[in-house]
């Protein structure tokens, strides 16, 4: 009784806090530690990011991130154009499209008002997750196998609320909720993700439960870090009652579209197996 009063206390806190966010005056699309800069490539390979302070017919001056100025010919330039991305300590990085989320689990990064993104996880499960606000989202998705019934078909809902957005830092809180022949088993959660400039790493808590009283604490850390400028190692970790979980791969990102590769090990009574995790995101 204890924990489905949590559960439900939890949930409550995320529809009554998304409808005081609702209300609340229009912010910024995108957390107040993104912003848009221009990515400038020249003809020597080199990349910098940063705002146009002045140009003519012949020349630009680039104000980069860092504050350094650049003064270039425009025969130089291979491309400029927008990007999106963040200051961390004074290093610009790039956006990763599925920051929300690692290779399963979330982030405490939220999705902005009026975006979405479209997933696919292990190539048959589809999902996808829309921003009401800047705090607040809302998704779902279901198996892409025909074997079930119409009304057996297993399904999920995901809100999560963005409870603090900070320079370096962000919490949230959210509820991953499925339903499958009547019966349904979900995980109310809390997370946290602190920017570093190597980095960044997730520490989540929660509560596992189903519709015939099974119940326990679950615990995850997870942490990602840049190899290049559109690849990133993710790492993923879980721990309830006697099972443990850890994983690790790499993420390719572009503006868009992010790709998982990843390798999973369990340990469960003593009995360890591992399995691949390849999952695509779009980003609209």
């Amino acid at each position: 009784m204890k924990t489905k009063t949590s559960v439900i206390g939890t949930l409550a806190i995320v529809v009554f806090s998304a409808a005081i966010a609702a209300s609340a005056s229009p912010r910024e699309k995108h957390s107040p530690y993104v912003q848009s800069v221009f990515e400038l490539v020249l003809n020597d390979g080199s990349r910098v990011y940063g705002q146009v302070e002045k140009e003519d017919g012949t020349e630009i001056l680039f104000r980069t991130t860092s504050g350094a100025a650049l003064r270039t010919p425009k025969a130089r330039i291979v491309s400029m154009r927008p990007v999106l991305g963040r200051m961390v300590r004074g290093e610009f990085r790039r956006e990763d499209p599925n920051d929300t989320r690692l290779a399963f689990g979330p982030t405490a990064r939220s999705v902005g008002r009026g975006q979405a993104y479209l997933g696919v996880y292990q190539g048959i499960v589809p999902f996808v997750q829309v921003g009401v606000t800047d705090r607040f989202s809302i998704g779902g998705g279901t198996p892409l196998i025909f074997a079930f019934d119409d009304w057996d078909r297993p399904y999920w809902v995901s809100p999560k609320l963005q409870v603090y957005s900070g320079e370096t830092a962000s919490a949230a809180v959210g509820l991953l909720h499925a339903f499958a022949g009547g019966e349904s088993v979900g995980v109310g959660y809390a997370v946290f993700t602190k920017e570093r400039p190597g980095g960044a790493f997730t520490l989540g808590t929660g509560i596992a439960y189903s519709s015939d009283g099974v119940a326990g604490a679950v615990a995850m850390v997870g942490g990602e870090v840049p190899v290049r400028r559109n690849i990133k190692f993710i790492t993923e970790n879980y721990v309830w009652d006697s099972t443990f979980v850890t994983s690790g791969g790499v993420r390719f990102f572009g503006e868009r579209l992010a790709a998982d590769l990843v390798i999973a090990v369990a340990v469960t009574q003593g009995t360890a197996f591992a399995f691949p995790v390849v999952n695509f995101v779009y980003r609209f």
